[in-house]
């Protein structure tokens, strides 16, 4: 069963771009982990939000402990007014099945 992931990043004023450049950098590889599905950034302007889709639990620990995280931090370590939220959510399909859930 897939895992989805919200990570929330609070950069320090001014240093958003900064935030999203990194993952623009470690993006590719994560999208190359294996059981990836899902690995894509949003913002407010002043938030950063990844939603993560992974194919199993044991995915998303391969990941968290890889290569890419390690340099998303080294690359944004300096840039982060605030530690990072890491939320692991359980799907809860609503409604049409191809619009209440993150398929």
């Amino acid at each position: 069963m897939s895992v989805v992931v919200v990570a929330i990043l609070t950069p320090k004023p001014g240093r958003s771009q900064e935030i999203l450049d990194a993952f623009a950098v470690v993006s590719p590889l994560v999208h190359a982990e294996p059981g990836c599905e899902l690995y894509a950034a949003h913002t407010d302007g002043d938030l950063v939000v990844m939603v993560e889709r992974w194919a199993s639990p044991a995915d998303l620990a391969v990941h968290a402990e890889g290569a890419g995280i390690a340099q998303l931090g080294a690359l944004t370590d300096e840039a982060l007014a605030a530690p990072t939220v890491v939320k692991v959510l359980q799907n809860v399909p609503l409604g049409d099945p191809t619009k209440g859930t993150i398929q």
